[in-house]
Parts: C-alpha cells; sequence; structure tokens
C-alpha cells in the first residue's frame, strides 16, 4: 500500500509524540538537528521538519525496529513515508 504524503506526515509527527515519551532521544535530535521547540509546533508548514523526524528515526536500526513495533507497522513503511517526503531515490528506495 503506497504512504501518501499525508500520511508520511502524520507518521512525522507520530515520531514526534514517540521521541516526547523519551525526553533523552527528544534531546538528541533536537541537538543533532538544530530545531528549537517552536520549530517542531511548525511541523505542518514545515516539511523539512518532518522529514528530520523521519531520517532521525531510520538514522540506527534498534531506533526504527523499536519505532515501528511501537506503531505496530514495518520498518520499511517508515522509509516509504520518508520517500514520500523526499521523492523517489533517497536513500535507494522507492515508493512502493
Amino acid at each position: 500500500m503506497p504512504i501518501t504524503l499525508q500520511r508520511a506526515r502524520d507518521l512525522a509527527v507520530d515520531i514526534l509524540l514517540h521521541l516526547a515519551n523519551n525526553p533523552e532521544e527528544l534531546d538528541r535530535f533536537m541537538s543533532l538537528t538544530g530545531l528549537q521547540p517552536a520549530d517542531l509546533r511548525s511541523l505542518q508548514e514545515r516539511p523539512d521538519v518532518a522529514l528530520f523526524l523521519l531520517d532521525f528515526i531510520a538514522e540506527e536500526d534498534e531506533r526504527i525496529c523499536n519505532f515501528a513495533q511501537a506503531m505496530n507497522m514495518r520498518p520499511q513503511d517508515i522509509m516509504a513515508a520518508r520517500t514520500a517526503l523526499s521523492g523517489p531515490g533517497s536513500y535507494g528506495w522507492s515508493v512502493d
């Protein structure tokens, strides 16, 4: 099933909520990206923030597997969402 642009953005919000339950990971995300809390509040208007969130989750195998399990989805679905936001060819993945 293809991941729509809206579903990819919704998944980024889910990632943010997941990180909010793990302050250490949220701090790491904020530190790595240089984003401020106000940037997170504007997630819908800033597709780059959604892409940063998907990249952060995909950065480590354990992180993407833990998140996928928590969301009852496959890690491939997260990568498909990332591709939906950034376009085919990114990370070598294509949209299903």
